[in-house]
């Protein structure tokens, strides 16, 4: 074969471009997040904008799946997957056309992340864009099957091992979950304000003494995930996560009047050392 024939039958070359804020568009982009990266067991039924086929969404399917059917044809997409592409809206884009025409018992093990990009594929062109995300946390894995159906062999050894990685975890608001981490306690609050504005607003509260949810808790850092900043805060963890979930509220009344409060008000000189301090405050969370 010539050069000329060779290089006429080269498969064209696709450029990934990476999306540093996958979910931007969705109202319940920081509840994905926080899915994605730090809830342990949760679901949502998915607000499809077409068809009648109910979908959940999940944290982790059974090793780490894309996308499931269970054997009574009930339709699950997991965040927590073993690969993605430069796009991760794309990736789930793509699960969840796959689970739609799929049948009882099928598994995608992994998303499609080598396919060219195509019109229609991402969440944001799926899903409704402006609805709520109704989460439900579970303490176990138990709904990976079937009411009423009992796990056996390697089945069970997986479900097992899952539920005891399980750390206690708690919604206190949108993107707002308590967790329990061994002796420590945690407050992780996906925002969806963009970082600068938040890092200023936080910064206004911090120099005011404002940057806490009582006795008991401190400010730790922040860390960013999929093109938003989170915020985290160290709790006593002898405290119930009910207990966080009032001072949690007053805490978000705070930041938004900083927020909004940024316009016309520029940072002083001790709120922009708070802020330096603040963005050298970055955690990374395993």
């Amino acid at each position: 074969m010539g050069k000329a024939a060779r290089k006429k039958n080269k498969a064209p070359k696709v450029r990934d471009v990476f999306v540093a804020q996958p979910f931007e568009g969705l109202a319940f982009e920081p509840e994905l997040i926080a899915l994605r990266e730090f809830v342990p067991s949760a679901t949502a039924k998915l607000p499809l904008k077409d068809g009648d086929r109910e979908v959940t969404l999940a944290t982790v399917l059974p090793g780490a799946a894309a996308a499931f059917v269970r054997t009574d044809e009930r339709v699950f997409v997991g965040l927590q997957v073993q690969t993605r592409s430069s796009d991760i809206s794309r990736d789930l884009g793509r699960s969840l056309k796959w689970a739609l025409d799929a049948k009882p018992g099928d598994v995608l093990s992994v998303p499609d992340t080598t396919s060219a990009p195509a019109e229609g594929e991402r969440l944001q062109d799926l899903l409704v864009t402006d609805a709520e995300l109704d989460v439900t946390l579970h303490d176990n894995f138990d709904w990976w099957l079937p009411e009423d159906t009992e796990a056996e062999g390697d089945v069970k050894l997986s479900l097992d091992r899952a539920n005891e990685a399980i750390m206690p975890t708690e919604r206190l608001g949108a993107g707002s979950y308590w967790v329990l981490a061994g002796e420590k306690a945690h407050l992780r609050w996906v925002r969806p304000e963009p970082e600068n504005a938040l890092l200023q607003a936080l910064a206004r509260l911090s120099a005011a003494g404002e940057l806490n949810l009582g006795d008991g808790s401190r400010y730790a850092g922040s860390f960013r995930a999929h093109g938003l900043l989170v915020p985290v805060w160290d709790l006593d963890p002898e405290a119930h996560a009910r207990e966080w979930a009032e001072p949690a509220k007053q805490l978000g009344v705070r930041l938004e009047e900083a927020l909004a409060s940024l316009d016309s008000e520029p940072l002083n000189a001790a709120e922009r050392r708070a802020r330096d301090g603040l963005i050298g405050r970055q955690l990374t969370i395993r």
